[in-house]
């Protein structure tokens, strides 16, 4: 089995690619909806955000608006939340592959892909990109965006150039849906080609 990384900055169109993967028959595992699971309602990882955040979740699960706000720019507060949340998404990533053991091929839908160090545990690195006025024009459309949170969550995230440097694939969004799906097809091949080798 060879194991895709895919990861991209936020607005880039990586959840839009991974659909993608998904639709050629790729199982993917996406780490943004199992911590929206593990942190929805009954979710296992409320009673340990509650301790550390306290006011921030409810039976419905985790206030994320609340949540951002206790973290928006508080590197201390990131960290404790990362501490939680990490490590139950490894478990849930274990079980994925465990689950998936006999493909030829699965993705790792990964926003953090290098700031986790996350490309040293896959075999392939695929970055998702758009120019900068496509990424900023989508993510400012988003409920609750603001020029200033933007601006925070790209210090924090690997620069889009240092990304497409580092990835064995680079996919743009910034184009025609088709050359999109294209780009993914390719990718798929040369990973398939690479195992026959």
């Amino acid at each position: 089995m060879k194991t895709i990384g895919l990861t991209g900055s936020i607005g880039m169109g990586k959840s839009a690619v991974a659909q993608m993967f998904a639709d050629e028959g790729i199982a993917v595992f996406d780490a943004d909806a199992t911590v929206r699971r593990l942190q929805g309602p009954g979710g296992r990882l409320l009673p340990a955000i509650e301790a550390a955040f306290p006011g921030t979740t409810s039976p419905e699960g985790v206030d994320r608006a609340e949540l951002g706000t206790r973290v928006f720019g508080d590197d201390a507060a990131i960290k404790r939340l990362e501490a939680i949340v990490h490590p139950a998404v490894g478990e849930e990533r274990a079980a994925f592959l465990a689950q998936h053991g006999d493909d030829d091929m699965v993705v790792f839908d990964i926003p953090l892909l290098f700031e986790t160090g996350g490309d040293r545990n896959v075999d392939v690195v695929v970055v998702v990109s758009a120019d900068a006025a496509t990424q900023q024009e989508r993510v400012l459309a988003r409920p609750g965006m603001s020029r200033e949170r933007l601006a925070d969550i790209l210090t924090r995230q690997t620069p889009d150039a240092e990304k497409r440097a580092r990835a064995d694939h680079v996919i743009a969004t910034d184009c025609p849906m088709d050359q999109t799906r294209a780009a993914v097809r390719r990718v798929i091949a040369c990973v398939r080609a690479s195992q026959d080798r």
